[in-house]
């Protein structure tokens, strides 16, 4: 068993597709498909159901897949735990960010980490709290950018706290309590929301708020990306709260202060038991 057939597996798995596979691993796809058939046979079980119109994992392929990635992990965690000893970082950089996060300048930073170590590989994802903190406890992530309820902490990994920030309500232009130098969430209550989904951290702070003051609310809309948050209180479909330090990106909205606003707490988190040289290096960068 090789590792590059490992590569091919994963491949394949990500993309539906030989063609697709062998297109992103550089190779002809009779070389891929060579290589995973000597595996299967190896293995003595199929690893993928091909038909002329879709690839899919079978059962064996889905039991393959979580430790064929766990081994791909280990050979270029060795591989950086070399170079880092004869003074080089290299490998890979995976880090995982929610919409709103304010407290740390992401393009700057990668931008910055890049110059510095430009032989490390980077990728970033945007997701929210609960899906990064999963991410980084099963390595799939090295670092993250969370942003909790102050009432919450990460569990099960590591965490700096970064920093504390209020809501502010996000008002359409022309919505009568744009004008007003604070409003409280007894008088937002009679407004529609636009919020993040039900049980995510985003949404959490601002549903314990309510509750707390004896409040009910009607959200309406529910978005995963505080882009298109933004968009639909801009055309007049609700209101909403967002994280005072995240709203100078906005634009086509009104902020105006809430009097008994919830507070939200930026964390950075990472794994211990996975922390790269590369990753160690960006955590380096960062503000303490």
């Amino acid at each position: 068993m090789e590792l590059q057939q490992m590569r091919y597996v994963l491949a394949v798995a990500e993309t539906n597709s030989f063609t697709r596979a062998a297109e992103r691993c550089l190779v002809v796809q009779s070389a891929l498909s060579h290589q995973i058939a000597r595996l299967e046979r190896e293995l003595g079980a199929r690893l993928f159901d091909r038909t002329s119109r879709r690839v899919r994992l079978t059962p064996a392929g889905e039991a393959f897949l979580p430790a064929a990635r766990q081994c791909l992990d280990a050979a270029e965690r060795a591989a950086a735990e070399v170079a880092a000893a004869v003074g080089e970082v290299r490998g890979r950089l995976a880090v995982g960010v929610i919409p709103t996060v304010a407290a740390v300048d992401i393009p700057a930073a990668l931008g910055d980490y890049r110059d510095r170590y430009p032989h490390v590989r980077v990728a970033l994802r945007v997701g929210g709290s609960e899906q990064l903190t999963e991410q980084v406890k099963e390595g799939a992530l090295d670092v993250g950018f969370l942003g909790l309820p102050a009432t919450a902490r990460p569990q099960g990994v590591r965490s700096r706290e970064l920093a504390r920030d209020r809501l502010v309500a996000v008002l359409p232009p022309g919505h009568p309590l744009a004008a007003e130098p604070e409003v409280s969430l007894r008088t937002l209550a009679a407004e529609t929301f636009v919020d993040f989904p039900a049980n995510t951290a985003g949404r959490m702070q601002s549903d314990q708020a309510f509750a707390a003051a004896g409040l009910h609310r009607e959200v309406a809309f529910e978005v995963t990306h505080a882009d298109l948050l933004t968009r639909l209180v801009h055309q007049g479909l609700g209101v909403a709260l967002l994280p005072r330090a995240y709203t100078p990106n906005l634009t086509g909205v009104t902020t105006v202060p809430v009097t008994d606003a919830p507070a939200r707490v930026e964390h950075l988190i990472w794994s211990p038991a996975t922390i790269t040289p590369a990753a160690q290096a960006f955590l380096d960068l960062l503000p303490a």
